[in-house]
């Protein structure tokens, strides 16, 4: 009788969050409950606001399963800026349609800056002004950066007068929670969004074959590429520099790239791809980054979510390329450098945010000097130029990934003054299968998009067994390449 009730209690216990274990793509638990909702939200599908209903109660539940208590965070949320967008649309008087959208910034950035960024600005007057202010015991919510960012975009356009208002506060709260992307982005616009709630649904033998082709891409790049050289070789090298030789930092540097583009451009896909079968298209966020021409280049490729939320919301108001070169200049910087504090409260991603800032300048500079279009320039100008922009970018990862000034310091002493080739040989006996999942990172992303088509194509083409083989192939492959403690998506912690 007693280990009947033991057993009851961990089976209910499976259904209430676990901070050990919170709910993401690649848990166990994800499949019965994906599979749950697809099959009531099809029973569904043709009744719009029992389906909006369904969806919006499973995202909330995904939500607290993978952040406890802070799903009320994200309801609040909702509810502020849902009220505030009707009272800025209905209201004629100027003055009090600003003072009512710098509540909702107020509020929307007064609470990223509590949970995000309280104890690095205590930790910086207790630095520079000697103060004695002990560090407050708060958890960073998941997934505020990226649901404050859509609540900000979606009042700025109210008030604007780009959108209306959504007048069911259903679909609102949905548009914040919906689960592919509430987590870790990607960053939507409620433009793009919310119409969609209110069309048919309706998943074509291509959605289901992108939908697919997607989460199993997605999830080879998340949990057997990246997180396998993670814990194999990134962590190791990034966690002590100075006991490794150049040789092995560099390659580190190029492994780490690989790491969080697989990594987050892998979970993006995943969000995509269950967003298609459910008949709503999110935006790609990643494409090919590491094949730019330049570093502007580069950020219409990488996290292109935030880049353009960046660009529309930041960089145009503080005036864009409106006021003179030199404006120009500083607006960029300023940009990228409030971009940098965006993934964190550290002086790291600060820094990484100036280098990109900087770099972006340095562009401009060029491409006034020079003015040369990219598709004058001729294929060797191009490679040289895909090849010094991934170095940029790789130098800028060491600052994004170093725990430190310090470690990144000596991860780049390493590079500089001891690249050595000394025991190539025992390393490659040591990290062989490391260094070949590198290369297999680098091969895909490097794949021509139309073998990507001709991929999505046959994938349309499969019956139904031959996709189960597909995802049981999978299955076998991320059993054997498995860690041994999983590894939390980078930009979760953002």
């Amino acid at each position: 009788m007693n280990l009947l009730l033991i057993d009851k209690a961990a089976f209910f216990r499976q259904f209430l969050y676990d901070p050990e274990n919170p709910l993401l793509f690649n848990n166990g638990f994800f499949v019965y409950f994906f599979f749950l909702l697809t099959v009531l939200y099809y029973l569904f599908r043709e009744r719009y606001s029992a389906r909006t209903a369904i969806l919006s109660l499973f995202s909330l539940y995904f939500f607290y399963k993978a952040s406890g208590s802070f799903v009320l965070l994200v309801i609040i949320s909702a509810v502020i800026d849902f009220f505030l967008s009707n009272l800025i649309f209905r209201q004629k008087n100027l003055i009090a349609k600003r003072l009512l959208l710098s509540l909702s910034i107020l509020v929307n950035l007064g609470l990223l800056f509590y949970f995000k960024y309280t104890n690095f600005f205590i930790e910086i007057c207790n630095n520079s002004l000697n103060a004695g202010f002990n560090p407050l015991n708060i958890i960073l919510p998941v997934g505020i950066s990226f649901y404050t960012f859509e609540n900000l975009s979606y009042t700025v356009d109210v008030y604007h007068g780009k959108i209306d208002p959504e007048k069911k506060f259903l679909n609102y709260l949905l548009f914040l929670s919906f689960f592919p992307k509430l987590v870790m982005g990607p960053i939507v616009r409620a433009s793009d969004f919310i119409p969609q709630l209110k069309k048919p649904y309706v998943v074509s033998n291509r959605d289901f074959a992108d939908g697919f082709y997607l989460i199993v891409t997605g999830l080879f790049k998340k949990v057997i590429i990246s997180d396998y050289i993670t814990s194999n070789f990134v962590n190791y090298i990034f966690d002590a520099p100075s006991l490794h030789t150049g040789v092995e930092c560099l390659l580190a540097v190029y492994g780490y790239a690989i790491v969080i583009y697989c990594d987050f451009s892998g979970y993006s896909d995943v969000a995509i791809g269950i967003a298609k079968w459910l008949g709503i298209t999110i935006p790609a966020n990643f494409n090919s980054p590491y094949k730019s021409t330049s570093i502007s280049d580069f950020w219409r490729r990488w996290h292109i979510s935030l880049s353009s939320w960046l660009r529309d919301y930041l960089y145009i108001p503080l005036g864009g390329n409106r006021h003179g070169t030199l404006r120009t200049y500083i607006n960029l910087f300023i940009t990228m450098l409030l971009g940098g504090l965006w993934h964190g409260a550290s002086w790291n991603f600060i820094l990484w945010g100036g280098l990109h800032g900087g770099a972006l300048a340095v562009h401009k500079v060029w491409s006034n000097i020079t003015k040369t279009k990219p598709e004058q320039e001729r294929e060797w100008t191009r490679i040289v130029s895909i090849i010094f922009t991934f170095h940029v970018v790789c130098f800028g990862w060491i600052f994004f990934r170093a725990s430190s000034f310090d470690l990144a310091f000596q991860m780049i002493q390493q590079i500089v003054l001891d690249f050595s080739f000394d025991g190539s040989i025992a390393f490659i006996e040591n990290y062989g299968t490391v260094v070949l999942m590198i290369a297999l990172g680098f091969v895909l992303h490097f794949l021509p998009e139309s073998i990507t088509e001709f991929t999505k194509t046959k994938v349309e083409k499969l019956p139904l067994i031959g996709s189960v083989l597909v995802f049981m192939a999978f299955i076998a492959m991320y059993a054997y390449f498995k860690t041994s403690e999983p590894i939390m998506p980078i930009y979760l912690q953002f």
